[in-house]
């Protein structure tokens, strides 16, 4: 069993900053990848960010320039840095992992419940 939980979602202004954590533990061996998704009121699910197990990311456009995706070296923890915030970013946010698993070294995927960001003035 794989388990992910956000923290640090709330309410913010426009333009203001807010930094997400998403912590997994459980049967892992290692993380292949992490990721953060986000899905609106009424809106299909999008992948915001990913950082791969060589340190390598990838964005959305929508958030390119404002949103930092990063993990610790040899952490099982990602965080997602949210700068210039925008009432279009206003979701609910969920992180996921590509997990190898304990003792089978299987891989899974695994996500956490989600935490709610919202920007208004």
């Amino acid at each position: 069993q794989v388990q992910l939980v956000e923290s640090g979602g709330g309410l913010v202004q426009p333009g203001g900053s807010l930094r997400l954590s998403c912590a997994a533990s459980g049967s892992i061996f290692s993380i292949h990848a992490m990721h953060w998704y986000r899905q609106a009121p009424g809106k299909e699910r999008e992948l915001v960010a990913t950082i791969a197990s060589g340190g390598t990311t990838n964005y959305a456009d929508s958030v390119k320039g404002r949103f930092t995706i990063s993990r610790p070296y040899a952490k099982n923890t990602v965080y997602l840095q949210m700068n210039s915030l925008k009432p279009e970013d206003t979701a609910v946010y969920d992180c996921g992992a590509r997990v190898i698993t304990i003792p089978t070294r299987s891989i899974v995927d695994a996500w956490g419940k989600g935490t709610l960001v919202a920007i208004s003035s």
